[in-house]
């Protein structure tokens, strides 16, 4: 897989920042160039666009090759025309992790570019924010059993003693059954 050019769409939310971090790790890993976009959605003012654009900037710029842009319109085609006009290989968006009705009255901008963008896409999540990113140690379960027909625990045995007693007694319903159809 080779990643020259890393594309990190913002809204300057703090939803977006991870994914700032992330395409600005994958840029150094890469050795890619990072494309910063923000586009302004229609009927907005434009005015603080550039200052903030400047800020996100300047807090991703360790040494990367960094090139920013701002464009205005419908959002995620913005985002895909330009993953389009500047041969991007990745797409880094943050997601606000709307559901239920405010995911249907204002969509999924994350949503649209996956689906119609040239290159890989990648979402961050804005749950993962305030989260450690040190490994989870794995607990042990705790010894002990379970019954294999109900799962309830039991005293080191296959099989719970409520069970067992129904299982004896279909057994002998069933013997009682087979002799008087015997007879």
């Amino acid at each position: 897989m080779i990643i020259r050019d890393i594309l990190y769409a913002t809204d300057f939310s703090d939803a977006f920042r991870l994914a700032g971090e992330t395409a600005a790790d994958f840029a150094r890993m890469f050795g890619a160039r990072l494309h910063v976009l923000h586009v302004v959605p229609p009927v907005t003012d434009p005015t603080p666009a550039p200052v903030a654009l400047r800020a996100v900037t300047a807090e991703l710029d360790k040494g990367l090759s960094i090139v920013t842009a701002i464009a205005s319109g419908r959002v995620a085609r913005q985002i895909v025309d330009y993953a389009r006009r500047h041969a991007i290989d990745l797409i880094v968006l943050g997601t606000h992790g709307r559901t239920g009705v405010s995911h249907a009255l204002l969509g999924s901008v994350a949503e649209a570019v996956t689906r119609r963008a040239p290159c890989r896409v990648l979402t961050v999540p804005a749950a993962l924010l305030g989260k450690s990113t040190a490994p989870t140690p794995i607990e042990e379960p705790e010894e002990g059993t379970s019954c294999t027909v109900c799962a309830r625990e039991t005293q080191d045995e296959l099989i719970c003693e409520g069970c067992r007693a129904k299982i004896r007694g279909k057994v002998l319903d069933r013997k009682l059954r087979a002799e008087r159809a015997g007879r």
